[in-house]
């Protein structure tokens, strides 16, 4: 016995933000040692994480207390709490920094 096995070429498009984009990084002040000011210490990891996928970025310091916004073509595509990423480091282990990375490169 014969079976027909028939096989359709599926088309799957994947939109990943191209290398080399431009993402915005605002931040805003956060208390530390009883003195709120702009500080990037805790910006590193996340900032060597897009470098490193070939993302160009520019930081932004904002008003707004203890927030880190990513903005990719005007957008807002991830936002957190300053305090919550870790302090220095290259932003291997940081689980939001791998999840900023991701919704960069998802962003289009």
């Amino acid at each position: 016995m014969w079976s027909i096995v028939s096989f359709t070429k599926v088309r799957v498009t994947i939109y990943m933000m191209p290398l080399n984009a431009k993402v915005i990084l605002q931040y805003g002040p956060y208390d530390f040692g009883g003195e709120v000011i702009h500080r990037t210490e805790r910006l590193d990891g996340l900032i060597a994480q897009l470098t490193c996928h070939g993302h160009k970025v520019e930081l932004e310091p904002i008003e707004s207390w203890n927030v880190v916004i990513l903005m990719v073509n005007g957008e807002i595509v991830f936002q957190c709490n300053i305090v919550d990423l870790d302090y220095g480091g290259d932003g291997l282990l940081d689980k939001l920094c791998e999840q900023a990375l991701k919704t960069v490169n998802e962003a289009y």
